[in-house]
């Protein structure tokens, strides 16, 4: 293998089904769902694992975001999906270990948003999630949301993903825009380019305790658009907004190496 390798399922929320490096490695963690392709807008989220694209919130209502259950359609050098008063288009390419999302928002100026690469990756228990040391974030568990310092909360290095201890937690580093994944001899880095958003890092570290009826292993890192999982919780300033010409462009990077 060259380079870095993406396979998207247009007719299923867009969602990204594979990222492969040029070492052959797969990022993306997937899980047996075959309900995930019967979905229709409104439906409660099936957790297929990939990379979902969560627009325009994260948690609350629709969960997961409105764009994740309707089909993107072929336009122009990319794919189109549109919803209530927006049309989000996202163009990939490919350039030796580089991958390179680009995105156009648009819709009613004024209108507040999330938007999250809402990447669930296969890592071992070895793997390390690098960002900037004494950063401060959000952490909300079971048990208690409170803020702390990147890596420690409540004593715990949330920067390495051991063996299954039934813990859930969800991190939101507010004002980062990139994040590197090193496990083993590879690496990833996924870095968010937007002008004048809010942007953050979120981490999704379950180990085990979640759902609770079924729980299984699933590990997060999710660059944003905004710095609250939900638009109806986001104060000024934690969620995007479309400016006056109607139009929001982005950019993701993902480099694997």
């Amino acid at each position: 293998m060259s380079g870095i390798e993406v396979r998207v399922d247009a007719g299923h929320g867009g969602r990204w089904t594979s990222l492969r490096g040029p070492d052959g490695k797969e990022w993306l963690w997937r899980r047996h769902a075959p309900e995930r392709a019967r979905v229709r807008p409104g439906d409660p989220f099936v957790d297929a694992g990939g990379l979902e694209e969560c627009f325009p919130t994260v948690a609350g209502e629709p969960d997961h975001g409105d764009v994740w259950s309707r089909p993107w359609d072929p336009d122009g050098d990319g794919l189109t999906v549109r919803g209530d008063g927006y049309r989000l288009h996202r163009a990939i390419v490919t350039d030796g270990a580089m991958l390179t999302a680009s995105y156009v928002l648009r819709g009613t100026p004024g209108r507040r948003f999330i938007w999250a690469a809402h990447a669930l990756l296969d890592l071992s228990y070895e793997a390390r999630l690098q960002l900037p040391e004494g950063h401060p974030m959000d952490v909300s568990t079971d048990d208690a949301d409170y803020t702390a310092r990147w890596p420690l909360a409540d004593g715990v290095d949330m920067s390495g993903f051991g063996r299954d201890d039934g813990s859930v937690t969800f991190l939101m580093l507010a004002g980062l825009d990139a994040a590197t994944i090193r496990d083993g001899a590879s690496a990833l880095t996924m870095r968010l380019t937007v002008a004048n958003q809010p942007t953050a890092i979120a981490v999704w570290r379950n180990l085990g305790g979640w759902p609770q009826a079924e729980p299984y292993r699933s590990i997060g890192v999710e660059p944003m658009i905004g710095a609250r999982a939900g638009l109806i919780r986001a104060e000024p300033g934690r969620a995007g907004i479309i400016p006056p010409d109607g139009e929001v462009r982005w950019t993701l990077r993902v480099t694997a190496s």
